[in-house]
């Protein structure tokens, strides 16, 4: 093996680190949103059951119950865009792989996927930047009607 083929893959090879390292990102994003679901869940089973129980307060109740889930679909929506994303990472690496193997014919290819991988991850962000928001004001309001029912 002559040292221009090695300066070659070891090239390709440290291109394909660049994708890994978003892979490694991207599932860190997903375990974190996959936790935030959770919760969510959690508290909506919370709220359905006081909401089965009659309570006085069943309004309010209706309305954390639709914003939970307004919550929960943000997640969601996020967690499909980082699965899109990991995917993206996935098929970069591989197809600079490829790319090389053919001798470099794929051109933009490679590329364009990892637009669209870093594209998805925007995507999450901003879906989970929402939810979070949707989190704060949720407890704010909650934690007004608590105060009020205790005071008044």
């Amino acid at each position: 093996m002559s040292l221009t083929s090695q300066l070659d893959h070891h090239t390709i090879l440290g291109a394909m680190l660049a994708p890994a390292l978003l892979m490694a990102a991207t599932g860190s994003l997903l375990v974190s949103a996959n936790a935030r679901l959770a919760r969510v869940v959690d508290r909506l089973r919370t709220l359905i059951v006081a909401w089965e129980q009659d309570a006085p307060d069943r309004e309010e109740r209706d309305t954390q119950i639709s914003r939970h889930r307004h919550r929960a679909a943000l997640v969601l929506r996020a967690c499909w865009m980082l699965y899109a994303a990991l995917g993206c990472f996935v098929v970069t690496s591989l197809g600079l792989a490829a790319d090389a193997l053919l001798g470099f014919r794929l051109g933009a290819v490679p590329t364009i996927l990892a637009v669209a991988g870093m594209l998805c991850l925007l995507a999450a962000s901003l879906a989970m930047g929402r939810e979070v928001s949707l989190s704060v004001k949720s407890f704010d309001q909650e934690l007004d009607q608590e105060l009020a029912r205790k005071r008044g």
